[in-house]
């Protein structure tokens, strides 16, 4: 009697394949077009029109809200230079489900930057604080976030480092820690550390110093926030600033920064420190402190942790001498000095948003010769980072609002689709089986209803 193999197995055979170029209405962009709906009803392009003002000749096709709309819409479909934004849309679905009958070229699009100036550059970083307080709203009407109710929001300010190759303008050797030697462009950003959205950015050379141009910088941030709202300024020791820290003061802000000075070490061991309850080997102490040039002293907190280091004594026995490791901070915030250290921890996710920022959406990549230029292009991927974190928010789905931007981009941009039409409308047909439908479901509702 023969006995039957009942084991199941992982593959069949594969049969013949053949492959055809006639099918017609399809995509492989079909999670853009929730995006593209988005933005339009937000009214960007609406709110493009009458915030830059850039005129353009009257047989010119296309104006500085379109480049803008298609810039920032083909950055989040992972555009990573003009001629990339060109490539998305080159999706014929895609453009005539957008409305587009033609788009530009990339030299179309390089032309119209390149008229950016800097004023137009400075209305585009007005353009994301008007879109934002619209998408806030928004979102609280709908329920899903209370971020423009807030009475105190926790702002992360860093710069960063972006290596670049030729010689755009504004590309120059700096500081570069990645790539020593090497030019590079250095921006500065502050975070929402609620929504993870850019607040505010500015693309500066690669030879500016952390803190240049800081309080400048903070002055046009707080002009855009609401007045009856206060925020906590959190930085690290490159912004460690008495001119910062009195515009902070006059209009009642509160700070938290780490302490760069020279010295320090002689006056914080000259402090008298306590043992902190509950943590072994951790000290603490508090003092307030006036450097030179400031206009009053200020609260430092510190915390130092134990560490123990072999060294040989002179008789060659072997001892231990106590050796610590200081964290100092100055700040208005009326917490204990572990609290403080703790608080200050939480701002190193700033980090992790600006890497996600500069590799995932292209923020100081796509250059161009004029800087002025680059930097219109670097508030078009700014705008295009923050529309991820605002359909997200506008969405309540706890899981898209903690996906990075290339997860949304593989899970829910980069789905097939072929376009249908009737009854005077158009619809897109997507697969059936989604690998994460309720993101999915999120994503199409916040964008199409």
């Amino acid at each position: 009697m023969s006995v039957q193999n009942n084991k199941r197995s992982a593959r069949v055979s594969s049969r013949k394949v053949t492959i055809s170029n006639h099918a017609k209405g399809l995509t492989s962009q079909a999670g853009l077009v929730p995006v593209v709906k988005f933005l339009r009803n937000s009214g960007l392009i609406d709110l493009a029109k009458n915030t830059i003002e850039l005129k353009r000749g009257s047989n010119a096709l296309y104006d500085s809200a379109d480049a803008v709309f298609l810039t920032v819409v083909a950055i989040m479909g992972g555009a990573r230079a003009l001629s990339s934004v060109t490539t998305i849309w080159a999706d014929g679905v895609l453009r005539r489900l957008s409305g587009w009958v033609e788009i530009p070229d990339n030299s179309t699009l390089g032309r119209l930057f390149r008229t950016f100036r800097e004023r137009q550059v400075s209305q585009l970083e007005i353009l994301n604080h008007r879109l934002r307080g619209k998408l806030w709203g928004k979102a609280l009407r709908k329920g899903t976030s209370t971020i423009a109710t807030r009475t105190c929001r926790v702002v992360d300010v860093d710069s960063t480092v972006k290596t670049a190759y030729g010689k755009q303008q504004g590309v120059k050797k700096g500081y570069n820690p990645f790539q020593k030697g090497k030019s590079s462009f250095h921006p500065i950003l502050a975070f929402c550390a609620e929504t993870k959205e850019i607040l505010q950015g500015w693309l500066r050379s690669g030879d500016a110093y952390t803190s240049n141009g800081i309080v400048e910088f903070t002055k046009q941030l707080l002009a855009h926030l609401p007045e009856s709202q206060t925020i906590l300024f959190r930085g690290d020791s490159g912004f460690f600033n008495g001119n910062l820290f009195d515009l902070l003061d006059q209009f009642g802000h509160s700070y938290l920064v780490k302490v760069k000075l020279k010295g320090l070490k002689e006056l914080i061991y000259s402090q008298l420190w306590e043992a902190i309850p509950g943590r072994q080997g951790w000290e603490q102490c508090m003092f307030w402190h006036q450097c030179a040039n400031w206009t009053q002293a200020r609260r430092f907190v510190a915390v130092r942790q134990e560490r123990e280091k072999e060294k040989k004594s002179g008789n060659g026995e072997l001892f231990e001498l106590k050796e610590y490791d200081f964290f100092c901070y100055v700040t208005t915030e009326e917490l204990t000095c572990w609290q403080t250290h703790k608080s200050y921890g939480k701002r190193a996710t700033c980090e992790t948003w600006i890497e996600e920022a500069k590799n995932q959406m292209a923020l100081a990549h796509i250059k161009m010769d004029d800087f002025r230029g680059s930097s219109a292009l670097f508030q078009c991927a700014i705008l295009a980072y923050n529309t991820i974190r605002w359909m997200a928010l506008c969405s309540g789905d706890k899981q898209l609002c903690r996906w990075e931007p290339s997860t949304i981009r593989s899970f829910l941009i980069r789905v097939a689709g072929k376009i249908r039409t009737g009854s005077n409308q158009f619809g897109l047909n997507t697969p059936a089986n989604h690998l994460y439908p309720k993101q999915w479901a999120a994503w199409v509702s916040v964008g199409l209803n």
